[in-house]
């Protein structure tokens, strides 16, 4: 018994001592964590001040020919040329087929006989008639006067009918050459030399579009289109001087290199979508923008006061709201949350929630956290949209932003 108890003890007494050395290796390991401060993240930031920055909306769009022509003959015959490249080029005037002109070319030339015929009875119908005329009274009656005024007039139609018979032969024998209604770019032919072709047929030889420039349709909501208008009229936004500029951002995400005008827009709001179809006129001489092709177009629809935040430095919660990271006063992260903000160019446009001279953090953006501490270096962005020291001009090796 005794014995069991002197066990019993000698358990407590280490289990104690082991216990004690816990606790002090506790509190040295936690005195120093508490004695080593958080290291500060180095970051880029941007003074931000405030400005009028333009109001930008982007609208989905697809690329039309400003005009296209189905090329079907208007006489019947054998085609006995092809003289246009496939896909290629080709000026308006230029021929594109040749349908056999023989048998027209016949057609012409008994026009031209007929013409001849018809003259050559003129001048016996004029002379009879003027002998009436000089005799009526003194042995011409009246009657035959008419008459031969209704002979006259008659042979003179004839020559005027056999000058527009003429007339229709030569257009008929101009048709077996068919011309490019406008310059543009042709697609393949649907028919081949020796193929014989009908007038006004519904199969289309080929097509012609014209390529330069282009329109662009683009489409709008309803609902936009309305917040914009309310903006306008209340002063918050200022509208756009002049005749509207459209940038377009192509397929591949760069920008086009040309700006588009305003062509037409329909004043009628589509029952089965909700918008309403803008179209833009852009120039395209180097045929980039193909029919059919989708883009993006950018309008800059006025201009408002607040502080733009480059889209690169921004990002959404959970929530959709925009975010954007801060140097506080504390030099600290600090996240804000912004309910509304409009599109500007490659930035964000608010108006509240932010002074002159806050520090957007635009660099090191994927090492920070809220609340932690930071060591800020002066950026800025340069027009490629590339953030830079801010002492170094468009550097175009600097760092690049994080995708949109």
């Amino acid at each position: 018994m005794i014995r069991r108890l002197l066990l019993v003890s000698s358990a407590m007494a280490f289990g104690g001592l082991l216990a004690a050395c816990s606790d002090s290796g506790n509190q040295s390991a936690g005195a120093g964590a508490a004695g080593a401060a958080q290291p500060a993240a180095a970051v880029g930031v941007v003074t931000l001040n405030k400005g009028s920055f333009p109001v930008t909306t982007i609208l989905p769009g697809r690329a039309e020919a400003v005009q296209v022509a189905d090329i079907r003959p208007q006489v019947s015959g054998l085609i006995t040329d092809i003289a246009f490249r496939e896909g290629g080029e080709v000026k308006k005037g230029d021929v594109l087929y040749q349908i056999e002109d023989a048998p027209y070319l016949a057609t012409v030339a008994q026009a031209r006989a007929a013409i001849a015929k018809a003259e050559a009875s003129v001048p016996s119908a004029q002379s009879n008639f003027d002998r009436y005329q000089r005799l009526v009274g003194s042995g011409a009656t009246q009657i035959e006067l008419e008459t031969a005024r209704t002979n006259l007039l008659q042979a003179e139609a004839e020559v005027e009918s056999a000058k527009a018979s003429l007339t229709a032969a030569e257009i008929d024998l101009d048709h077996t050459k068919i011309k490019a209604p406008f310059d543009g770019v042709i697609d393949q032919t649907a028919y081949n030399v020796g193929n014989v072709v009908a007038a006004n047929q519904t199969t289309a030889l080929t097509t012609v579009r014209q390529l330069d420039p282009t329109y662009i349709l683009l489409t709008e909501s309803s609902t936009n289109l309305l917040k914009l208008r309310d903006a306008i009229n209340s002063g918050e936004i200022k509208g756009p001087a002049g005749n509207a500029a459209f940038r377009l951002i192509l397929e591949n995400g760069k920008e086009y290199s040309h700006r588009g005008t305003l062509d037409m827009s329909k004043s009628v709001v589509s029952e089965t979508t909700g918008t309403f179809t803008i179209r833009v006129r852009f120039p395209n001489p180097d045929r980039i923008i193909l029919p059919g092709m989708y883009v993006r177009a950018t309008l800059e629809l006025g201009a408002e006061n607040g502080f733009a935040l480059p889209q690169l430095a921004t990002g959404r919660n959970a929530n959709g709201e925009l975010t954007a990271q801060f140097v506080s006063a504390e030099g600290k992260v600090e996240t804000r949350v912004f309910e509304n903000a409009s599109p500007s160019n490659n930035s964000w446009l608010v108006t509240d929630g932010i002074k002159d001279g806050d520090q957007l953090i635009v660099s090191g953006l994927q090492s920070i956290t809220a609340g932690m501490p930071v060591k800020a270096t002066p950026m800025k962005i340069n027009e490629k949209g590339i953030v830079v020291p801010a002492e170094q001009a468009p550097a175009a090796d600097a760092q690049k932003p994080a995708a949109k």
